[in-house]
């Protein structure tokens, strides 16, 4: 049987070992900072054990070696591995406040510029410029908003899911808390109908038939929809047989609590049946969890 790989990697302060621990509830053997050079006399050694399920995170810990990481991750890929390879991210503040709030040591500050010294601000801007190849190669998980529990919840979804087929994901989000960083495709629908101004729908959200009522009834919500619907219908094809493994879609509205809840809802719908599709809600999920 050959080994599943699931490869965690991304920005210090991400949550890399969270995501490590889902994977490790989830029954996979889990390696933290395992040096690239590593990584495929590993993987043959766990194919002569017939294999079992392997999570490994893997960062700019490595050092020098880090960029021969993407090479090797397509080697096993070739060699028909089944592999994913997410990304976990944050904003620069989220990542700042997360150092202060611990008072650790970001890894490149111990990298000394030509001054003598990093600020944690120049060594997080260094990972993003090492880190560069592996995000565009990945998945990516946006953790500046995410709980524990919620990141949890988020990858345990991710591989449920098979390997063979394209996952689609369709995320809303609130502007006035920030762009979302893991969207491949963003679209703002903050000029549409807000049932957020009619007294007796501002408390429920897009996922409450009242609302639904309301915005069925909006000629521009349904031109939104269908428009967005036609443009990741028309691409699809083309994402599929350029091997992405995951596309997220991401529907923005101003709380994030209705238009945006409503239009991830219908899309997850209306692709479920053809593709594999995950649907996440940023804002309601941090209210509720």
């Amino acid at each position: 049987m050959m080994t599943e790989l699931v490869v965690i990697t991304g920005m210090s302060g991400s949550g890399k070992s969270i995501a490590l621990h889902a994977l490790e509830d989830a029954g996979y053997f889990c390696v933290d900072n395992l040096p690239p050079e590593l990584l495929q006399p590993f993987i043959a050694l766990e194919d002569q054990r017939r294999g079992r399920k392997i999570a490994i995170a893997m960062d700019v810990r490595s050092g020098e070696s880090l960029p021969q990481l993407p090479l090797l991750l397509q080697g096993l890929r070739d060699r028909g591995l089944s592999l994913r390879l997410l990304f976990l991210d944050a904003s620069d503040h989220t990542l700042v406040r997360r150092f202060s709030e611990t008072r650790r040591r970001h890894p490149l500050s111990l990298q000394p510029d030509t001054n003598g010294h990093h600020t944690l601000m120049q060594a997080i801007q260094h990972e993003r410029e090492l880190l560069g190849d592996l995000r565009e190669r990945s998945h990516v998980i946006d953790t500046s908003f995410l709980r524990p529990a919620q990141l949890l919840a988020a990858v345990k979804d991710l591989i449920a899911l098979p390997t063979a087929q394209l996952t689609l994901v369709f995320e809303s989000f609130a502007f006035k808390r920030g762009i979302t960083l893991d969207a491949d495709y963003l679209f703002d629908v903050r000029m549409l109908p807000n049932p957020h101004y009619e007294p007796d729908l501002r408390p429920l959200t897009g996922r409450d038939q009242p609302v639904i009522d309301f915005l069925d009834a909006q000629p521009p919500v349904q031109l939104m929809l269908e428009q967005i619907a036609d443009f990741v219908r028309t691409w699809l094809p083309a994402l599929a047989r350029d091997h992405r493994s995951y596309v997220t879609v991401a529907i923005g509205c101003t709380g994030g609590q209705h238009r945006s809840v409503y239009l991830v809802e219908k899309l997850a719908a209306l692709f479920g049946d053809e593709w594999q599709t995950l649907r996440r809600h940023r804002e309601l999920d941090v209210r509720q969890d």
